[in-house]
């Protein structure tokens, strides 16, 4: 059951974050890429620091006891939100995700294979190489359906 539960809970972050592309994207052609990036991250910070005031339990260790290459992680997310305001103004929405998703899994499955970061190892595999494979074949048709459509809308045009 909680597995599932968690599946059901990343599907639907994955959802969120196709969204806050499309939207951080017509925000970014509207404002600029980096208010719309300024945006999300000072909504998100606000978010996060009444959801630590208000449901994170006591920790024994604080953010400045940890190692510090762990505090790195937050910074990786300002590339991507940024990158992603400007990659959905020009290739879309599915595009963009789809290679978001492409990068995650790949990265994901390096990580787990030789343990990067203190996590588990878990060895690359042919079904694991499959997975990558068939996600590079849709991000390929993805484009290249973006690619046709963008092509008969300017055929229309003229």
């Amino acid at each position: 059951m909680t597995l599932i539960f968690m599946i059901v809970l990343a599907l639907i972050g994955g959802a969120a974050l196709s969204i806050q592309a499309a939207l951080n994207g017509r925000l970014g052609d509207n404002v600029g890429v980096f208010k719309s990036a300024f945006l999300t991250f000072s909504v998100g910070a606000l978010v996060t620091a009444l959801l630590i005031l208000f449901f994170e339990p006591r920790h024994s260790v604080t953010l400045l006891d940890v190692p510090k290459w762990q505090l790195l992680g937050a910074f990786c997310g300002v590339p991507y939100i940024v990158i992603m305001v400007v990659a959905v103004q020009r290739i879309g929405t599915a595009v963009a995700t789809v290679a978001v998703i492409f990068g995650q899994l790949t990265m994901s499955v390096l990580i787990d294979n030789f343990g990067w970061f203190g996590n588990e190892m878990i060895p690359l595999s042919s079904s694991r190489l499959i997975a990558i494979a068939c996600l590079a074949i849709a991000l390929y048709f993805i484009y290249a359906s973006n690619k046709a459509a963008t092509k008969r809308a300017q055929v229309a045009v003229e």
